[in-house]
Protein backbone atom coordinates (compact mmCIF):
# COMPACT_ATOMS: atom_id res chain seq x y z
CA UNK A 1 0.00 0.00 0.00
CA UNK A 2 1.48 3.17 -1.14
CA UNK A 3 0.35 6.94 0.34
CA UNK A 4 0.91 10.43 -1.50
CA UNK A 5 3.14 12.76 0.02
CA UNK A 6 0.29 15.34 0.45
CA UNK A 7 -1.43 12.45 2.35
CA UNK A 8 1.16 11.49 4.65
CA UNK A 9 2.35 15.38 5.12
CA UNK A 10 -1.41 15.98 6.45
CA UNK A 11 -1.42 13.06 8.75
CA UNK A 12 2.18 14.47 9.91
CA UNK A 13 0.29 18.01 10.66
CA UNK A 14 -2.42 16.17 12.60
CA UNK A 15 -0.47 13.66 14.21
CA UNK A 16 3.04 14.67 15.41
CA UNK A 17 3.72 15.96 18.80
CA UNK A 18 6.03 15.58 21.28
CA UNK A 19 6.04 16.07 25.72
CA UNK A 20 6.91 15.39 28.93
CA UNK A 21 4.17 14.26 30.68
CA UNK A 22 3.63 14.19 34.37
CA UNK A 23 2.87 12.02 37.14
CA UNK A 24 0.81 12.21 40.34
CA UNK A 25 1.09 15.39 41.76
CA UNK A 26 1.45 14.09 45.59
CA UNK A 27 5.05 12.72 43.77
CA UNK A 28 6.38 16.31 43.74
CA UNK A 29 6.18 19.73 45.00
CA UNK A 30 3.85 22.09 43.50
CA UNK A 31 7.46 24.40 43.15
CA UNK A 32 9.09 21.95 40.98
CA UNK A 33 5.56 21.28 39.26
CA UNK A 34 4.99 24.42 37.78
CA UNK A 35 8.95 25.13 36.94
CA UNK A 36 9.02 26.49 33.49
CA UNK A 37 11.48 24.63 31.88
CA UNK A 38 11.61 25.85 27.71
CA UNK A 39 14.92 26.87 27.16
CA UNK A 40 16.46 23.75 28.69
CA UNK A 41 14.20 21.42 26.88
CA UNK A 42 14.39 23.34 23.90
CA UNK A 43 18.06 22.94 23.96
CA UNK A 44 17.32 18.93 24.63
CA UNK A 45 15.33 18.82 21.64
CA UNK A 46 17.65 20.58 18.93
CA UNK A 47 20.39 17.84 18.78
CA UNK A 48 17.77 15.17 18.91
CA UNK A 49 16.53 16.77 15.34
CA UNK A 50 19.78 17.53 13.91
CA UNK A 51 21.33 14.00 14.23
CA UNK A 52 18.72 13.07 11.99
CA UNK A 53 20.00 15.93 9.08
CA UNK A 54 16.76 17.05 8.64
CA UNK A 55 15.99 20.74 8.47
CA UNK A 56 12.11 20.62 7.85
CA UNK A 57 9.81 22.62 9.76
CA UNK A 58 7.58 19.52 10.70
CA UNK A 59 9.48 18.90 13.47
CA UNK A 60 8.09 19.82 16.86
CA UNK A 61 6.14 22.23 15.60
CA UNK A 62 4.60 23.33 19.38
CA UNK A 63 6.41 22.66 21.74
CA UNK A 64 4.48 21.19 24.86
CA UNK A 65 6.89 19.75 27.44
CA UNK A 66 7.22 23.60 29.10
CA UNK A 67 7.12 22.05 32.74
CA UNK A 68 9.60 19.99 34.11
CA UNK A 69 7.26 17.42 36.21
CA UNK A 70 6.61 13.66 36.27
CA UNK A 71 5.48 11.88 33.75
CA UNK A 72 2.60 9.74 34.57
CA UNK A 73 3.17 6.03 36.67
CA UNK A 74 1.14 3.27 34.68
CA UNK A 75 0.52 -0.84 36.40
CA UNK A 76 3.11 -3.10 35.05
CA UNK A 77 1.64 -5.17 32.50
CA UNK A 78 3.28 -8.46 30.00
CA UNK A 79 6.30 -7.60 31.67
CA UNK A 80 8.93 -10.02 31.42
CA UNK A 81 12.48 -9.20 33.41
CA UNK A 82 16.02 -9.70 32.41
CA UNK A 83 15.30 -7.93 28.97
CA UNK A 84 18.42 -8.47 26.76
CA UNK A 85 20.87 -5.63 26.37
CA UNK A 86 19.91 -4.22 22.85
CA UNK A 87 19.38 -1.43 20.31
CA UNK A 88 16.85 -3.31 17.95
CA UNK A 89 14.13 -5.41 19.81
CA UNK A 90 12.67 -6.26 16.26
CA UNK A 91 14.17 -9.81 16.50
CA UNK A 92 12.53 -10.72 12.89
CA UNK A 93 8.76 -9.25 13.62
CA UNK A 94 7.21 -7.62 10.65
CA UNK A 95 5.59 -4.29 10.51
CA UNK A 96 6.81 -0.57 10.00
CA UNK A 97 10.30 -0.07 11.60
CA UNK A 98 10.62 2.76 13.81
CA UNK A 99 13.08 4.16 15.30
CA UNK A 100 12.36 5.44 18.82
CA UNK A 101 14.06 8.22 21.25
CA UNK A 102 13.28 8.24 24.44
CA UNK A 103 14.77 11.34 26.12
CA UNK A 104 14.78 11.07 29.76
CA UNK A 105 14.68 14.36 31.64
CA UNK A 106 15.30 14.69 35.45
CA UNK A 107 12.49 16.52 36.70
CA UNK A 108 14.32 17.95 39.96
CA UNK A 109 17.06 19.77 37.68
CA UNK A 110 15.32 20.20 34.38
CA UNK A 111 18.01 18.72 32.46
CA UNK A 112 18.58 15.26 30.51
CA UNK A 113 19.23 12.07 33.23
CA UNK A 114 22.36 10.13 31.51
CA UNK A 115 23.33 6.73 31.67
CA UNK A 116 19.83 5.56 33.10
CA UNK A 117 18.83 2.20 31.55
CA UNK A 118 15.63 2.24 29.67
CA UNK A 119 13.53 -0.39 29.10
CA UNK A 120 10.69 -0.90 26.28
CA UNK A 121 7.77 -4.04 25.59
CA UNK A 122 5.17 -4.05 23.13
CA UNK A 123 2.46 -5.93 21.05
CA UNK A 124 3.68 -6.75 17.16
CA UNK A 125 1.73 -6.13 14.17
CA UNK A 126 -1.11 -8.53 15.36
CA UNK A 127 -1.33 -7.04 18.60
CA UNK A 128 0.31 -10.27 20.76
CA UNK A 129 3.46 -9.94 23.02
CA UNK A 130 6.09 -12.46 22.53
CA UNK A 131 8.38 -13.96 24.96
CA UNK A 132 11.45 -11.91 23.79
CA UNK A 133 10.71 -10.14 20.62
CA UNK A 134 9.65 -6.51 20.96
CA UNK A 135 11.70 -6.12 23.97
CA UNK A 136 14.45 -4.95 25.42
CA UNK A 137 16.53 -2.37 27.37
CA UNK A 138 19.63 0.08 26.82
CA UNK A 139 21.59 2.55 28.89
CA UNK A 140 20.35 6.43 28.15
CA UNK A 141 23.95 8.13 26.45
CA UNK A 142 25.24 11.32 28.27
CA UNK A 143 22.51 13.21 26.66
CA UNK A 144 19.74 11.41 28.47
CA UNK A 145 18.74 9.84 25.16
CA UNK A 146 17.68 6.02 24.21
CA UNK A 147 17.58 4.89 20.97
CA UNK A 148 15.80 1.90 19.49
CA UNK A 149 15.14 -0.02 16.64
CA UNK A 150 11.32 -1.90 16.89
CA UNK A 151 8.48 -1.22 14.94
CA UNK A 152 5.29 0.66 15.03
CA UNK A 153 2.89 -1.30 17.57
CA UNK A 154 -0.23 -3.38 16.93
CA UNK A 155 -3.04 -2.29 19.21
CA UNK A 156 -4.31 -5.39 21.69
CA UNK A 157 -7.51 -4.98 23.50
CA UNK A 158 -5.83 -4.02 27.09
CA UNK A 159 -6.49 -0.27 26.13
CA UNK A 160 -5.23 2.13 23.59
CA UNK A 161 -2.28 1.39 21.39
CA UNK A 162 0.38 2.00 23.30
CA UNK A 163 4.82 0.84 24.44
CA UNK A 164 5.57 -0.23 27.82
CA UNK A 165 8.58 2.28 28.97
CA UNK A 166 10.37 1.50 32.17
CA UNK A 167 13.70 3.74 33.62
CA UNK A 168 16.15 2.41 36.25
CA UNK A 169 17.80 4.62 38.24
CA UNK A 170 21.40 3.41 36.98
CA UNK A 171 22.89 1.88 33.35
CA UNK A 172 22.26 -1.51 35.40
CA UNK A 173 18.96 -3.78 34.22
CA UNK A 174 18.61 -4.79 37.70
CA UNK A 175 19.05 -1.61 39.26
CA UNK A 176 15.70 0.30 41.24
CA UNK A 177 13.30 1.77 38.77
CA UNK A 178 12.59 5.45 38.72
CA UNK A 179 9.33 4.87 36.16
CA UNK A 180 6.73 2.73 34.69
CA UNK A 181 4.88 4.25 31.83
CA UNK A 182 3.06 3.90 28.62
CA UNK A 183 4.07 6.20 25.79
CA UNK A 184 0.85 6.38 22.98
CA UNK A 185 -0.06 6.95 19.68
CA UNK A 186 -2.82 9.25 17.65
CA UNK A 187 -5.28 7.36 16.94
CA UNK A 188 -4.95 8.48 13.26
CA UNK A 189 -1.44 6.65 13.27
CA UNK A 190 -3.04 3.56 14.49
CA UNK A 191 -5.89 3.72 12.13
CA UNK A 192 -3.62 4.62 9.19
CA UNK A 193 -0.94 2.36 9.62
CA UNK A 194 -3.24 -0.49 10.49
CA UNK A 195 -4.20 -0.97 6.78
CA UNK A 196 -1.67 -2.04 5.64
CA UNK A 197 -0.24 -5.43 6.26
CA UNK A 198 0.18 -6.99 8.29
CA UNK A 199 -1.21 -4.86 10.63
CA UNK A 200 -4.55 -5.56 9.09
CA UNK A 201 -5.02 -8.79 10.07
CA UNK A 202 -5.05 -7.83 13.77
CA UNK A 203 -8.17 -9.34 15.39
CA UNK A 204 -8.35 -8.05 19.00
CA UNK A 205 -11.34 -5.08 19.82
CA UNK A 206 -9.27 -1.74 18.87
CA UNK A 207 -9.58 0.78 21.89
CA UNK A 208 -9.14 4.76 21.24
CA UNK A 209 -7.09 6.99 23.25
CA UNK A 210 -10.46 8.62 25.02
CA UNK A 211 -11.62 5.26 26.07
CA UNK A 212 -8.63 4.55 27.64
CA UNK A 213 -8.70 4.85 31.42
CA UNK A 214 -4.28 4.77 31.18
CA UNK A 215 -4.87 7.52 28.35
CA UNK A 216 -6.87 9.90 30.08
CA UNK A 217 -4.79 9.75 33.46
CA UNK A 218 -1.42 10.38 31.46
CA UNK A 219 -3.02 13.39 30.10
CA UNK A 220 -4.18 14.95 33.66
CA UNK A 221 -3.32 18.82 33.56
CA UNK A 222 -3.13 19.30 30.12
CA UNK A 223 -0.06 17.20 29.46
CA UNK A 224 -0.15 14.41 26.30
CA UNK A 225 1.73 12.24 26.38
CA UNK A 226 2.07 11.27 22.73
CA UNK A 227 4.68 9.97 20.75
CA UNK A 228 5.67 12.59 17.57
CA UNK A 229 6.39 10.45 14.56
CA UNK A 230 7.60 12.11 11.46
CA UNK A 231 7.79 9.77 8.50
CA UNK A 232 11.32 9.25 7.10
CA UNK A 233 12.26 10.40 3.36
CA UNK A 234 8.32 11.20 3.37
CA UNK A 235 7.43 7.63 2.87
CA UNK A 236 6.51 3.83 4.19
CA UNK A 237 9.00 1.98 2.97
CA UNK A 238 12.03 3.66 4.73
CA UNK A 239 9.69 3.58 8.13
CA UNK A 240 8.78 5.97 10.41
CA UNK A 241 10.94 8.04 13.65
CA UNK A 242 9.59 8.61 16.91
CA UNK A 243 10.29 11.11 19.36
CA UNK A 244 8.80 11.21 23.48
CA UNK A 245 10.26 12.74 26.57
CA UNK A 246 9.61 11.20 29.82
CA UNK A 247 10.08 13.20 32.77
CA UNK A 248 10.99 11.05 36.29
CA UNK A 249 12.39 11.48 39.96
CA UNK A 250 15.99 9.58 40.09
CA UNK A 251 15.14 9.41 43.86
CA UNK A 252 11.37 8.28 43.72
CA UNK A 253 12.94 4.51 43.31
CA UNK A 254 11.44 1.01 44.10
CA UNK A 255 11.84 -2.29 43.04
CA UNK A 256 10.42 -3.45 39.62
CA UNK A 257 8.15 -5.84 40.98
Amino acid sequence: MHFSLAFLASIAACCGLSSAYPGPAASVSQELARRNCSSEISAFNLPRREQRNVKRSTYYPSLRNLTCILAPEAILEDYISNPPIRQDVTEGQVGIAMTLDIGVLDVTTCKPLPNVMVEIWSPNAQGEYGASSLRGAFPAGSNGIAEFQTIFPGFTSEGANHINVMVHTSSSASSEVAHVGQIFFTDKWTTIIGMQSPYNTNTHPRVTNLDDPVYAAANQAGFYPVVDIESIHDDWPDGVIGYITVGVDPSQSRNAS
